[in-house]
């Protein structure tokens, strides 16, 4: 029998909002609660659904002008730990952090904007810090969560959500921890290109 994991908590950080709305119609209607940080939030409260501020769970506002958002113990730990060992559980409950079962992340546009001409230092700016660190622990994490790593996934998302509801097996979950490192390792392929050059 394929390890079922229901999808209770949604952690959503995405660059490109466009075909988010049929995803998160679809996740309100299964009762799934939201999570977010800046203009996704705002983007999912303007489509009339209630959203969690990340700063409330982290206790700390976006600093550095938004270059740390989601990075922070809470949310990390809510995505990393082990729903079945009882340690991270106990450290769970004691620092009151939450369980993150999905995490949806579309990444800085790193390529179009080398390849719009941007300066040196706007290009440095498109280098994604806290989404490729999400996409990262969601992925290792498979086990526990599902972790959509661009907006090229939301669709199969969408997909699986229609057939089971807000319920995955560890197929759907290592499918997409696949396609997540395959993200991230383009990603910083791309990166590491420009830098080489």
């Amino acid at each position: 029998m394929a390890e079922t994991k229901k999808i209770k908590t949604a952690l959503i950080s995405v660059f490109h909002k466009d075909g988010l709305e049929e995803l998160l119609a679809k996740l309100n209607a299964e009762g799934v609660k939201f999570l977010s940080t800046g203009g996704t939030q705002t983007f999912i409260e303007s489509l009339g659904y209630e959203c969690g501020k990340v700063e409330d769970v982290t206790t700390y506002p976006s600093i550095l002008g938004g270059r740390v958002k989601t990075l922070h113990p809470k949310v990390f730990g809510g995505i990393l730990g082990r729903r079945d060992n009882e340690g991270d559980r106990e450290q769970m409950a004691k620092y009151e952090i939450p369980e993150i079962d999905l995490v949806i992340v579309d990444l800085y546009p790193f390529e179009a904007t080398v390849a719009s001409g941007a300066s040196d230092a706007d290009i440095i700016e498109k280098i994604d810090i806290g989404g490729i660190s999400l996409i990262r622990a969601g992925a290792k994490n498979f086990k526990d969560v599902v972790i959509v790593p661009s907006k090229a996934e939301y669709a199969v998302l969408l997909d699986i959500l229609n057939k089971k509801g807000a319920e995955t097996d560890i197929e759907d979950r290592r499918m997409f921890a696949a396609r997540a490192f395959g993200v991230s390792s383009h990603y910083d392929t791309a990166i590491h290109a420009w830098f080489e050059k």
